[in-house]
């Protein structure tokens, strides 16, 4: 998927977290295997060019593009698989791909705790020891090597944390309504709620809209909380974000 994954799983048998960790890469690769676009022959490649159909493919590709769609609806179309009226459902697929692999290493006796980051975006499950909850630092877009925000997984069992923005890999969130690199008064889009695999759609889609609207959106969803930064380093926040800092 053209980034780093890394794990940090807490308690559980080292061999049966081994053989977890093991299991969960190899599902990593598979769904590089099923989901690349930069693949000829890979699942969704064949889906776009018509040579399969989505019940031919892997049952996992028709839950993905379910979701894709209920991203899209949610989002009121500012989230999109289809890029130049082409099938590119890669902008779900890392934050769904990270969630269902901690989800798997959770699920591992005796492992009380699970952080999956990949690329940057982070599911945290449980927590890394008793009375201490996992804590995610936020990377300022403007100060490279310093933090915007530490956010705190406190009094949750499961919490993501996904951003959107030009920092790291430039402009390179497309705006659905035009196909081109989304313009807007934002750097950066940091998304906190249960799950990565809707935290990273609702990052990218709020960023594609701008700040005024972004956090206004943002402000509508149950249990989302975002802080966003714009060019002229302002920063924006949902009303509950303070709860989730420290």
């Amino acid at each position: 998927m053209g980034t780093v994954f890394s794990f940090d799983v807490r308690g559980g048998e080292p061999g049966a977290v081994q053989a977890a960790l093991e299991e969960a890469v190899a599902g990593l690769h598979r769904v590089n295997e099923v989901f690349s676009t930069y693949r000829e022959e890979s699942q969704v490649s064949r889906l776009a060019r018509g040579e399969l159909t989505v019940e031919e493919c892997d049952p996992e590709v028709a839950e993905v593009l379910g979701l894709g769609a209920e991203a899209e609806r949610v989002s009121d179309g500012w989230f999109s698989m289809r890029y130049e009226g082409r099938l590119d459902p890669t902008g779900i697929v890392k934050g769904w791909a990270a969630e269902r692999a901690a989800r798997r290493l959770a699920a591992t006796p005796g492992v009380i705790g699970v952080s999956m980051n990949g690329g940057g975006d982070v599911q945290l499950l449980g927590a890394p020891e008793p009375h201490r909850p996992w804590r995610v630092g936020v990377a300022d877009p403007l100060r490279p090597g310093g933090l915007a925000a530490v956010v705190s997984a406190a009094g949750t069992d499961e919490l993501a944390v996904a951003t959107s923005g030009t920092a790291e890999r430039g402009a390179h969130i497309v705006d659905p309504r035009t196909g081109r690199s989304a313009v807007t008064d934002l750097v950066a889009v940091t998304v906190v709620a249960p799950k990565l695999t809707w935290a990273d759609c609702w990052a990218t889609a709020a960023f594609a809209m701008g700040s005024r609207d972004g956090l206004r959106w943002l402000e509508s969803l149950p249990d989302v909380e975002a802080l966003l930064i714009t060019a002229g380093d302002e920063v924006r926040c949902t009303g509950g974000l303070a709860a989730r800092l420290g």
